[in-house]
């Protein structure tokens, strides 16, 4: 296992950026063990798997989990508005750090991760590959 740890500058896209540093890196097979920071602009896919939330306001990211791979990335966040009412969904392009996010990402590496159509859900779904 390898570790990659880095940080996202404001007004960066924090779903680019991490997929950008996970293809610098040739990252095959990864899982994101922390998000640290926040957003003024987040665009999340919602729990009905149709809707995208863009919301312009400061949120505290207050998890985040995912698998990463030069295949393809699939992370889902939550984030606590001002009043610390929490929300939360699957990271989209077009969520903009605010002061910071740092991240955690730890390489699996002798697995592959691609991600192929799943007729039963309609989605692109996580397979797994031993090197």
């Amino acid at each position: 296992m390898k570790e990659y740890i880095f940080r996202i500058h404001p007004g960066m896209d924090l779903k680019r950026e991490i997929e950008k540093r996970v293809n610098q890196e040739n990252i095959k097979a990864g899982c994101i063990l922390s998000i640290v920071g926040s957003l003024k602009q987040a665009n999340l896919r919602l729990a009905d798997g149709k809707t995208e939330k863009k919301m312009v306001e400061n949120f505290e990211i207050v998890s985040a989990t995912g698998t990463v791979s030069i295949k393809g990335c699939h992370i889902h966040l939550g984030l606590a508005r001002k009043k610390g009412i929490v929300i939360g969904g699957h990271l989209k392009e077009n969520s903009f750090i605010n002061t910071t996010a740092e991240i955690v990402i730890l390489e699996f590496e002798n697995l592959e991760f691609s991600r192929e159509l799943d007729k039963s859900t309609g989605y692109k779904e996580l397979i797994i590959k031993e090197k």
